[in-house]
């Protein structure tokens, strides 16, 4: 019975290890963004569908806790497997891309910079969405309110790289 215990609450520790890492990349992006938000990001022209800065926080913060459990549920399937080892690269990949784009849109002042980080981030979320969906369908489905989000953080940044 004590093994069963500690078994899942190692279990547990791995899980919370796993959204904690993705919630520390938003940490990280969020202090990326932090000057510009008050001072460039008002400056911009921005098109009529962005949503007021409150909004960001508390949606990214449960993204990067779904992101965290969906990255779990697959590295649980056994990592020593190829398909499980590339799908947590694209994991990987799409999670640095997801940070770079707070340093490249917020951090450089730069939104065209920012459309560029954001595509590759979209392909590559897409890519991996795919990858998990492969191995296990709820990992997946837990990545596609993120996909969601991006896209249309996607069609938001393209409008202000429009219209600035």
């Amino acid at each position: 019975m004590f093994n069963d215990w500690r078994g899942t609450f190692v279990l547990m520790g791995k899980a919370l290890g796993a959204v904690l890492l993705c919630e520390a990349v938003g940490i990280l992006a969020g202090w990326a963004t932090q000057t510009s938000v008050t001072t460039w990001y008002p400056t911009l022209t921005k098109p009529s569908f962005t949503p007021p800065n409150w909004v960001f926080a508390p949606v990214w913060t449960v993204m990067y806790a779904l992101m965290g459990i969906a990255a779990f549920l697959i590295w649980r399937c056994d990592t020593g497997r190829a398909r499980v080892r590339s799908a947590l690269v694209a994991f990987g990949v799409q999670l640095l891309l997801n940070g770079g784009w707070s340093f490249a849109f917020f951090g450089a002042r730069s939104p065209a910079l920012g459309l560029v980080v954001i595509l590759l981030l979209w392909g590559t979320l897409a890519w991996t969405i795919d990858r998990f969906f492969r191995i296990r369908a709820a990992a997946g489905w837990l990545l596609v309110p993120y996909l969601a989000w991006v896209t249309y953080a996607l069609a938001l940044n393209a409008a202000i790289w429009g219209l600035n």
